[in-house]
């Protein structure tokens, strides 16, 4: 097949994003969700890559390391962390408005 980018794939090869779910289910990480390893492929391996072969796309699942998984993890929990420590920061310096 020829390639095309990846988003037209994603319909089409769930059925392996829900297997590296359970995969990744079993080695402790409760939070996976088939959206999280298809986020985590985009930003950690195809990185901007975005015209990708089905086969290709189905190696990168299946070839998906814990350790990846979990780097990408924490890179999104210190992001979130951040945004909400800015929001507070927000929230919690601006001045009280009495009514």
């Amino acid at each position: 097949m020829d390639s095309q980018h990846v988003e037209s794939w994603k319909g089409l090869i769930y059925p392996a994003l829900k297997s590296k779910q359970e995969e990744l289910k079993m080695l402790g990480y409760e939070q996976a969700t088939p959206e999280g390893v298809w986020q985590c492929l985009c930003v950690k391996i195809w990185k901007g890559k975005t015209e990708k072969r089905l086969h290709e796309i189905v190696q990168d699942i299946f070839h998906l390391k814990s350790s990846v998984y979990l780097s990408y993890l924490t890179i999104q929990s210190y992001e979130n962390d951040d945004l909400a420590a800015s929001i507070e920061a927000l929230i919690g310096n601006s001045p009280q408005v009495d009514k």
